[in-house]
């Protein structure tokens, strides 16, 4: 990462921060937590984006002309006739709970990264990007200015039933499968891998499309079974090297890709797109290389710091969610900010 020749400094700096911060005193995560308030720091004074992030998050979409077709964790989808809109508010999601609180500028900058993969994706595969897209994104801008950065206007197609995992690394679900059962899934491992190790070549991890909760895994041949096995290998084959690019672009940026999830959609004669978003801080997992070190949780460019802190307290993971304090938001953001910055390459 850039200046580490100040890391010293940095982390003298995040001690005196994380004396007010006190849900993140746990003692198991101290390295990890120094880590991120370093990157926190760093950013909070180097990072120059190209837009403008607003004052306050936007929580949801309103007076638009459209109708409204879908409403996520996140995005609001809306029916424009030829074409959707999508819109990525700043919401927080946790544990499928809708966070009260928002990041202003989050959906910006999750949308502008799908937006960077996507140019490098169309040498791979189409995607779900409408023809002339900067044009009327242009056009939606000039009449609705704090959408533009947030949005996306795609194709009218057919989402499959499943969702495209790669794994590279042993993290999250897989290492908590690894650990109880000696495999991932239905994957054969070497035995002593650590959390967080590289696994010997990126591995293909299907799960089923949940339209609330959690998504499950299944194995190939299930997820052949409900798509169909000819249409089931293009995704798969597609996914790997849809992986392999990001790995391959992010590393010139000193980060590691550790895994990520993709999703597809057919249109009225069966072709596959890529759709939805494409290798963000919320559909991956991206770790500083500088940082990396198998054998525990690895910070990462996401909204871990939202989880530590409601791991923290006596919350059963239901609605409605507690208040998250300042300092929470703004270390999130930043993490969100960076990735933005190192991913696309401004930096």
């Amino acid at each position: 990462m850039k200046e580490r020749e100040k890391l010293p400094l940095e982390l003298s700096a995040a001690s005196l921060f994380w004396e007010n911060a006190t849900f993140l005193r746990l003692p198991a995560r101290n390295r990890l937590q120094e880590n991120c308030i370093a990157h926190q720091l760093v950013c909070m004074t180097d990072c120059v984006l190209p837009f403008d992030l607003p004052t306050n998050a936007l929580m949801t979409v309103e007076g638009l002309p459209y109708p409204l077709v879908a409403r996520g964790k996140v995005r609001e989808v809306f029916d424009m006739g030829d074409s959707y809109l999508m819109v990525a508010t700043d919401r927080i999601s946790a544990f499928d709970v809708i966070m009260d609180e928002g990041l202003p500028g989050k959906g910006a900058l999750l949308t502008q990264i799908s937006l960077f993969w996507f140019e490098q994706a169309a040498a791979l595969t189409p995607h779900h990007l409408v023809e002339d897209h900067s044009g009327r994104i242009a056009e939606l801008a000039d009449r609705y200015p704090e959408l533009g950065h947030r949005s996306m206007i795609v194709k009218k197609l057919k989402p499959l039933t499943i969702e495209a995992v790669v794994r590279g690394y042993l993290s999250g679900s897989g290492w908590k499968d690894y650990r109880d059962r000696g495999q991932l899934f239905e994957y054969a491992l070497p035995v002593e891998l650590q959390e967080s190790s590289q696994l010997p070549e990126p591995l293909f991890t299907p799960t089923t499309k949940a339209s609330s909760g959690h998504d499950m895994p299944i194995d190939c041949l299930a997820a052949g079974e409900l798509i169909g096995v000819e249409l089931f290998e293009k995704v798969r084959d597609l996914s790997l090297r849809l992986y392999k690019m990001g790995v391959e672009r992010v590393a010139r940026s000193g980060i590691l890709l550790a895994d990520t999830k993709f999703e597809f959609g057919t249109d009225d004669k069966g072709k596959l797109y890529l759709i939805d978003e494409i290798l963000t801080p919320d559909s991956s997992r991206y770790w500083p290389k500088a940082d990396y070190a198998p054998g525990g949780p690895q910070s990462s460019y996401d909204k871990q710091f939202v989880r530590d802190y409601l791991d923290s307290l006596d919350w059963d993971k239901t609605p409605p969610p507690p208040s998250l304090p300042d300092s929470v938001l703004e270390g999130t953001l930043s993490r969100y900010i960076e990735a933005y910055t190192s991913i696309v390459g401004l930096r």
